[in-house]
């Protein structure tokens, strides 16, 4: 039997949980990954959608926005 680290696991978010990690509804991040407005990555198993912490992470810092006076 293989045992996984915690830390691999935790790294696995649900779109609900993805959502909630980005500030927005699993309903847009669904809408995103259909119609590639945003281009986050993910993985289909089955009917579940997974996405990985670190991808959200580089998401955030692709995105992020600075003032300029």
């Amino acid at each position: 039997m293989k045992t996984y680290s915690t830390l691999t696991i935790l790294d696995r978010l649900t779109r609900a949980e993805a959502a909630a990690y980005l500030g927005v509804t699993s309903q847009t991040l669904a809408n995103w990954a259909s119609t590639g407005k945003e281009k986050i990555p993910y993985h289909k198993i089955g009917r579940k959608v997974i996405y990985f912490k670190s991808d959200l992470d580089n998401y955030l810092i692709s995105n992020r926005r600075f003032q300029t006076d």
